[in-house]
Parts: structure tokens; sequence; C-alpha cells
């Protein structure tokens, strides 16, 4: 099963160091049953788009709760055996890791380019009002997917986290 992991710079860089991507139990995004009822499709890479989208969203959230972070969303793509993750039936594309993941079984890192972050820090400061249903805030959370999600090869992380 592709997991779509949400992560800050820092939580990439530490996972570098450490050769963990995470110990279980953490949140990830898979193409679930749920998720697949929520985007009414069957084209698989729509569903795996959706679901890093998801990703992108916690990612958000994670640096809404980190100021010092930079304002750049990180995806860690990884592949996990079916039983390693539980979906939530009630939110479409959450998953439950329940396994400690090492670092190397990254596939890919998805990352907002540098030019994102201005649009990506305003929405990180207006997720709390847009989750209390300001549509005005809605509309600059929105504004963070205007940006697309570079991809990078796990051979570039070193340069991603300033090690390279």
């Amino acid at each position: 099963m592709r997991v779509y992991v949400p992560l800050t710079l820092p939580g990439l860089a530490e996972a570098h160091r450490t050769g963990e991507l995470g110990a279980g139990p953490f949140v990830g995004y898979a193409v679930t049953p749920a998720l697949r009822q929520w985007y009414l499709s069957d084209d698989i890479e729509e569903l795996e788009y959706a679901a890093l989208g998801r990703a992108a969203l916690a990612s958000l959230r994670l640096l809404a709760a980190d100021e010092g972070a930079p304002r750049r969303r990180v995806v860690v793509a990884v592949d996990v055996s079916d039983g390693a993750a539980t979906a939530d039936p009630a939110a479409p594309g959450e998953v439950t890791v329940t396994v400690t993941v090492p670092f190397a079984k990254a596939a890919a890192v998805h990352l907002d380019a540098d030019d994102a972050e201005g649009d990506v820090g305003a929405a990180a400061r207006a997720l709390a009002a847009a989750d209390g249903g300001d549509d005005d805030a809605q509309s600059v959370v929105d504004g963070a997917d205007d940006h697309e999600l570079l991809w990078y090869a796990t051979q570039e992380i070193p340069n991603l986290v300033g090690r390279g």
C-alpha cells in the first residue's frame, strides 16, 4: 500500500537523520474505501493524487502548529504492507500506520517550491479560521493548492534538508 506521510522540513530532516520515517502508530493517507467513495473515481492515479492532496493539507496543519518551520508542505510517499495500515472509515484517505517504517522505504518526497512559501504561510495562518467556517480564510487555505508539490527522488533528500 502506498502511504503519503505528511511532514515539515524539520520533520523530514529528523527522519533522514534517524533513518526512521515514523514509529507506529502515526497518521498517513492512502487510497482507502472511504476515499474512493468521497472522490468518486475508479482511476487509481486520480485517487492517489487525492490521497496526496489530503496529506498536503495535513502537512499544512503541521506547519500551522510549528511557526518556526519553513512554510513549505512536505509529503513522503512510502510503501508499507497492507496489514501495516488501518483505514479510518470516517476520514477519507486517512490511515493509521501501526509499524515502524524505516526511512529507506521512502519512494519519493513531494515538496513545495520556494515560491510557494508566501501562500503556504498565509494558508497556515488562516487554517484555524477556515476550520471555523470563515469563507475568506478558506479561500486563503485553498490558495496553497495553487502550488503543485514537486517530486523529488530519495537521493535528493540530503540537499532538501541542507545536508548535501
